[in-house]
């Protein structure tokens, strides 16, 4: 069993990232999912995106340090697309982290001082023609850390959605969701 943070994208805490954190859960371990929010959520990416900006994206990276202060140190850290900011912090800075999961995000492992550590596991995921994920940096931030890293692993799935793992929104997409969460399961376990 793991005990994972999961952070959610800039729609906010939706039923889509409860829902995973749910599958999780069925399958034996513990999940928190912080609101980096406060109870708001959007309807479209630009919505969310707007959100935090007016909040800062300093400021949504320390909720999430904020959010796990009185968790134990040994945790996984997982996040969707902005969530994958403070879960992609924590796991680069926060001693004891025991792996990452970035789920349609990468930041170069610079932006947080440090090179991928060795010791922490990580998987990313995304799809090859999300224009999000592979035209503005992402995919080469996780193909440079994969580079640079022992523990660490790249996914990529077919097609151009961004948030294809939320089940509640028109880009889900069934067969990448089921692949990736086999992925993740075993990650985990």
């Amino acid at each position: 069993m793991a005990e994972v943070v999961l952070f959610h994208h800039a729609l906010g805490l939706t039923p889509g990232v409860t829902a995973f954190a749910d599958d999780l859960r069925a399958a034996g371990h513990v999940v928190h999912t912080p609101d980096l929010f406060e109870g708001e959520t959007f309807a479209t990416l630009p919505e969310g995106v707007r959100n935090a900006e007016r909040i800062g994206f300093g400021e949504v990276i320390e909720r999430g340090v904020r959010a796990v202060r009185d968790l134990p140190a040994e945790l996984v850290y997982a996040g969707f697309s902005l969530g994958v900011l403070p879960a992609q912090k924590l796991a680069q800075t926060r001693p004891g982290a025991r792996g990452a999961l970035l789920f349609y995000s990468c930041v170069p492992a610079s932006e947080f001082g440090t090179a991928w550590p060795d010791d922490v596991p990580v998987q990313i995921h995304g799809m090859d023609r999300d224009p999000i994920f592979a035209d503005e940096g992402d995919l080469d931030a996780a193909r440079d850390i994969v580079a640079r890293s022992k523990s660490a692993e790249l996914f990529l799935y077919p097609g151009d959605q961004h948030y294809f793992a939320d089940l509640t929104l028109p880009s889900y997409d069934r067969e990448a969701t089921t692949l990736l969460l086999r992925r993740v399961l075993d990650f985990l376990d």
